[in-house]
């Protein structure tokens, strides 16, 4: 029989991080998200916590989990804000995993133990401001100079997470290094290191959601770096990019089953405190209904990431189960935190309730790496069609 249930070291860990996010992050977000300032002090102590390093090999400066376990955290932190979640997400699998897959020896040696101890940041630089489902219109481009033996690399990216904090120590990023013989872009991975002469980070934006993550457009003028910062074989980028993101669907939807638990959490909460016509709401069949809804939502769609874990971490292709995941459990998001809204009435409207955060956040989890109808292409393409 198929047991979903967590181990006891999974639990153990799931029990940890819920008392961090409940106990440290709870008390703070809201002022981080209503100011808009990068939450630091609990990045540190994440990191000190080995959250950076769980899917990572000891050898390396990790903790010796797997991808399920870091899922795992996500979860637990998205139950009480996503801004945080997502900075753990972006700097695992798309900031550590792509050095971690597909580094040589000294690029793993030199990058990989301030990454997972958490003290630095890494930013998967794909996103263009004319590019994103599109990842083969990327105009970035980067050529090499033999007389010097360093690439030199102009264009932009959008979009990027984590690429403009104090902490941020590099971007991987996409560019075309040449033409296949089918006439079409090679594509390459360089590592572009912060602080680069001529790789300028844009001031933050103006976001509707995750307003206490990092998110910028870079700019690269000119930029040279080593030769020797290629990451993995010449043309092989776009191989490279689409194994991240099929991994990185899998911590997107555990992160969305959170934000979904979330909104049942703080629902249940408030249906049984606010009084209405001489009763808690939560006696009236109206809003038991609507909970009981959000609560099917969750659970199916942590079911599917589970799953798609599972397929992964057993060396299966998962690459359909990942998309089902992510596209349930994304929906599954924002469907709960309209309802958890409406339970809430006009206190769910405020920025400062919970409710009102995960209303504003759950809607990128529809776009964010592969947008909804990417899923169902690849879901089809899955099915032969």
């Amino acid at each position: 029989m198929v047991d979903f249930r967590l181990g006891d070291e999974q639990e153990a860990l799931r029990a940890t991080v819920r008392d961090f996010a409940q106990e440290q992050v709870a008390p703070v977000i809201a002022a981080h998200y209503e100011h808009k300032t990068f939450p630091y002090d609990l990045v540190r102590q994440m990191g000190k916590m080995g959250l950076f390093g769980l899917p990572f090999p000891e050898e390396v400066g990790g903790m010796g989990g797997d991808y399920f376990t870091l899922c795992v955290a996500l979860e637990e932190l998205a139950r009480v804000d996503s801004s945080i979640a997502v900075t753990l997400e972006a700097g695992v699998s798309l900031g550590i995993m792509p050095i971690f897959r597909f580094g040589n020896t000294e690029q793993k040696q030199r990058w990989l133990p301030q990454l997972t101890s958490g003290e630095g940041l890494a930013a998967f630089g794909l996103t263009e401001p004319g590019s994103g489902s599109d990842a083969a219109a990327i105009t970035t481009r980067a050529v090499l100079d033999e007389s010097t033996d360093e690439w030199v690399i102009n264009g932009a990216k959008a979009f990027i997470t984590n690429s403009g904090t104090d902490i941020t120590r590099l971007v991987t990023v996409m560019a075309a290094t040449g033409t296949n013989p089918d006439g079409s872009k090679e594509l390459s991975t360089i590592i572009v290191p912060a602080g680069t002469p001529g790789f300028t980070v844009a001031p933050g934006y103006s976001k509707v959601g995750w307003c206490a993550s990092d998110t910028h457009e870079l700019s690269f003028d000119d930029v040279r770096v080593p030769a020797g910062n290629l990451l993995g074989a010449r043309g092989r980028g776009f191989a490279q990019f689409l194994r991240i993101l099929d991994e990185g669907r899998i911590a997107i939807a555990a992160l969305s089953v959170g934000l979904a638990q979330g909104c049942v959490d703080e629902s249940v909460k408030y249906a049984n405190e606010r009084v209405a016509f001489g009763r808690p709401i939560g006696n009236y069949q109206a809003i038991q209904f609507m909970i009981a809804d959000m609560e099917l939502r969750a659970h199916t769609a942590r079911l599917g990431y589970y799953d798609a874990a599972a397929r992964m971490l057993a060396g299966e292709d998962f690459k359909r189960y990942a998309a089902i995941a992510k596209l349930h459990a994304s929906n599954a998001a924002m469907e709960n935190s309209r309802y958890a809204t409406q339970v809430h009435g006009g206190y769910g409207f405020m920025n400062e309730s919970a409710v009102g955060r995960f209303y504003r956040d759950a809607k990128i989890l529809e776009v964010g790496e592969g947008t909804s109808e990417v899923q169902r292409m690849l879901i089809a393409r899955g099915l032969g069609l």
